[in-house]
């Protein structure tokens, strides 16, 4: 059985140039993402509020932590001063929030716009057409403490390799039409968070730049 130290090195020797890792740490204790770190990964990912933040004090302050999970409203003030990037901004009630909490601790929140293209009902986000139009309608533009770095997505849990192709190169394909629209010039709209441990392959041959991976690096969760 491999190590953690090992499993990070197998990753990143997979991964194409200037794809970031992401290691998905929810449900893994301290103690094993300090073992990650030490092997030189900075990113982690958590999908649950009250995890990160407890997590955060008893870990190296290096440490970038990424929210990835659904993120409820009334979680947000307890999120914004620990994260470094929330992945999952899937409405527009929730952008304007995470404005509103990060100007009252005077600081700017790094967010991506959550996708939903997979089959299943069960996950959230924008639809293609949702998301093109909140950031053509120009309201971004009136939140100063949040910034838009990129778009995040998820393909449907399948075998069917063409779909999930098909799934990840719409997400890809909403990221080109914002750069080089409502988005163009801004140098930090540069993300495509996209593939995970059994499909972060495909993912980055549609154009992902930031791959999640979780199972890969520390095996199977403990719940």
């Amino acid at each position: 059985m491999l190590s953690v130290a090992e499993n990070i090195k197998s990753v990143r020797d997979s991964l194409f140039p200037g794809v970031s890792l992401v290691a998905v740490s929810k449900f893994h204790p301290a103690a094993i993402i300090r073992e990650a770190y030490d092997a030189g990964q900075i990113l982690f990912g958590e999908s649950r509020v009250q995890e990160l933040v407890k997590k955060e004090p008893l870990l190296p302050s290096e440490i970038k932590w990424h929210f990835i999970g659904h993120l409820q409203t009334n979680k947000v003030r307890q999120l914004v001063p620990s994260v470094a990037l929330i992945q999952s901004i899937d409405s527009e009630k929730l952008l304007r929030m995470v404005d509103r909490e990060s100007e009252r601790i005077g600081r700017v929140t790094d967010v991506l716009l959550q996708l939903h293209v997979a089959l299943e009902t069960t996950k959230f986000g924008f639809t293609c057409d949702e998301c093109e139009a909140l950031v053509d309608s120009g309201v971004i533009d009136s939140l100063h403490n949040v910034r838009i770095c990129g778009v995040m997505g998820m393909a449907t849990n399948t075998d069917n390799d063409a779909e999930i192709h098909k799934e990840f190169r719409e997400i890809r394909r909403v990221f080109d039409y914002l750069s080089s629209g409502a988005m163009a010039g801004k140098d930090y709209f540069r993300t495509v968070s996209m593939g995970m441990s059994e499909d972060y392959r495909i993912a980055m041959e549609e154009g992902s730049t930031m791959v999640r991976i979780g199972t890969s690096i520390f095996g199977e969760r403990e719940y």
